[in-house]
């Protein structure tokens, strides 16, 4: 059965509470148009904290579940709508994850993914805050589809991908927060957008699945420390062409129908699953094939 997602790309405040009630808000409106799967942008219940190392801002973490967990639970339920959010996840004292949860349209919490990928550059200080994530690559049997879940630095890894696409993934989700430093815009801005987007339509074409990417908008601290979020969240077919897609400088709530015949007639003409050498890969385990 065809199933329609939503795509929520956010400008977010300082304020916490004010970024998740108009995430909440966003939600109503997905739902109200007809989603049936819901996803929220990288770190949605905060501004990108990670443009700086600052160890007060482990704060701003929160156990899952937790009370923003049990807040998308609610809404979940009451409007019988799959949600997928993006938390800072306190486990324990020193430990912290860049986390996604994945909550069924009854309000259960089918599960998480913890971000394995940890980038560590100019205003990207990640590797500050969170710690690799231990749940291995993993799908989701919720209400509507087979969903998997990646976040942001993971788009970059074909691996990640394929062995999320490899369980029966429908559709590869990707919230995230990407965007411009103010002093490489102009040179390098257009070249970085398309390469984002067109590494995840590879994804797209080489696994036969649908791929969301969901960005935040806006510009966020100042001076050195600014980052201007480039939006453009979109949702690619199994061919990697563009279904949908929100624009770079303002909100949008993006609406958008899979469907999953549409993998099998893709994947029956591009058989590249079939035509996997599974017997000749072991290499990609190793860090480096020295000659």
């Amino acid at each position: 059965m065809p199933f329609r997602v939503g795509l929520i790309q956010m400008a977010c405040s300082a304020d916490p509470a004010e970024n998740t009630e108009k995430a909440a808000w966003r939600i109503r409106e997905a739902a109200g148009h007809g989603a049936q799967i819901v996803c929220l942008q990288e770190l949605f219940h905060t501004e990108y904290f990670c443009r700086v190392e600052d160890a007060s801002l482990f704060n701003l973490a929160e156990p899952v579940p937790g009370p923003t967990t049990e807040r998308l639970s609610r809404l979940a339920a009451e409007l019988g709508v799959v949600i997928v959010g993006s938390l800072f996840e306190r486990r324990s004292p020193g430990l912290y994850h860049n986390t996604a949860v994945v909550i069924d349209a009854g309000g259960e919490l089918l599960g998480l993914y913890r971000k394995s990928h940890i980038p560590h550059d100019p205003l990207y200080y990640e590797k500050f805050y969170f710690t690799p994530g231990d749940t291995g690559y993993r799908t989701f049997a919720t209400r509507y589809a087979r969903i998997g879940v990646l976040v942001c630095w993971d788009q970059w890894y074909p691996e990640a991908a394929r062995l999320t696409a490899l369980q029966g993934a429908q559709i590869l989700f990707y919230p995230t927060a990407i965007g411009w430093h103010p002093s490489e815009k102009e040179e390098s801005g257009a070249g970085q957008r398309e390469a984002w987007q067109i590494i995840q339509r590879a994804h797209a074409i080489a696994n036969g699945v649908y791929v969301a990417a969901v960005n935040r908008t806006g510009v966020e601290g100042s001076g050195g420390e600014q980052l201007e979020f480039w939006g453009s969240s979109f949702l690619a077919g199994p061919f990697g062409e563009i279904v949908a897609e929100a624009p770079v400088d303002r909100e949008e709530t993006l609406i958008a129908e899979c469907d999953p015949a549409r993998i099998e007639e893709v994947r029956r003409n591009w058989p590249f699953l079939r035509d996997r050498r599974v017997d000749a890969y072991g290499g990609l385990t190793a860090r480096w094939l020295d000659s």
